[in-house]
């Protein structure tokens, strides 16, 4: 048995952050465990409030299971402020944490954000240089660069300038970008790869980058290549958002065990 943690934000709507990643573990076989670094209260609409858990305490979290598991790949998340982050970090370093899966969570689908801004340089220096694989999407992007990217030639040069900040390879998410088709673009240092899915028009897609990267930690956990677990990665989110649902009267969600079952009951 496979086991990964994620650490990351708890979504009181159920379809981000520590509950979709729980999810995703559960639907690629592997043991899930959590350190939670902030609660907050959000729905469909949005998010109405945010409660930062003490750093302190996340580093327990993580500490009590490292010390009792094997984990076998680490995915972050919303990691709110640079205390947070530093502590993480720490703590990876300490366990020697391995296939550690960064989604660089700073702004929710609603627009609130997620990550305060001072801690942005923090992140950069302190979690990409530990990572086996970091997961930006474009408006991501554009906050770790400071540029505009809004084509394809754009997020190729954008994912090397992201790699020299340290880590092992690099997905840039283009499902920002318009046109029939979602393209994924990976640069592991040397090759670019590409994953081609086609566009679900939805809007039930609230928590789709979280999905994503606990999604190619799971895989990274089960052994996989990086460039087969970032293909494998696309397409279940893709498979994911085809059956998306709507629990609420704003954005809905994945359905995130649909390799399993399709119809809710």
């Amino acid at each position: 048995m496979k086991t990964v943690m994620t650490v990351a934000g708890s979504d009181s709507g159920g379809g981000a952050g520590i509950q979709a990643d729980l999810k995703t573990f559960a639907a690629f076989k592997v043991y899930g465990t959590t350190a939670i670094t902030a609660l907050t209260a959000q729905n469909t609409w949005g998010v109405e409030g945010v409660h930062n858990v003490p750093s302190a305490f996340v580093e327990k979290q993580m500490e009590a299971v490292l010390k009792d598991m094997q984990v076998h790949a680490v995915k972050t998340g919303m990691l709110a402020n640079g205390e947070i982050i530093e502590a993480v970090a720490r703590t990876c370093r300490k366990w020697g944490v391995t296939g550690l899966v960064v989604d660089p969570v700073m702004v929710a689908k609603s627009g609130d954000m997620l990550l305060e801004e001072e801690a942005v340089k923090i992140l950069k220096e302190e979690m990409l240089p530990m990572a086996s694989v970091i997961t930006p999407n474009l408006n991501e992007v554009e906050t770790l660069l400071q540029e505009k990217i809004t084509t394809l030639e754009q997020m190729k040069r954008a994912a090397r300038e992201i790699h020299r900040m340290g880590p092992d390879c690099v997905v840039v998410k283009g499902g920002h970008l318009e046109g029939d088709e979602a393209v994924d673009l990976l640069f592991d240092g040397s090759r670019e790869y590409y994953s081609r899915v086609p566009r679900v028009k939805t809007s039930n897609n609230h928590g789709t980058g979280c999905t994503y990267a606990a999604a190619l930690a799971a895989l990274l956990a089960r052994e996989k290549e990086v460039k087969e677990a970032f293909h494998e990665a696309h397409e279940y989110v893709h498979l994911c958002l085809q059956q998306g649902c709507n629990p609420g009267r704003g954005t809905g969600s994945l359905h995130h065990l649909s390799p399993f079952y399709m119809e809710w009951g």
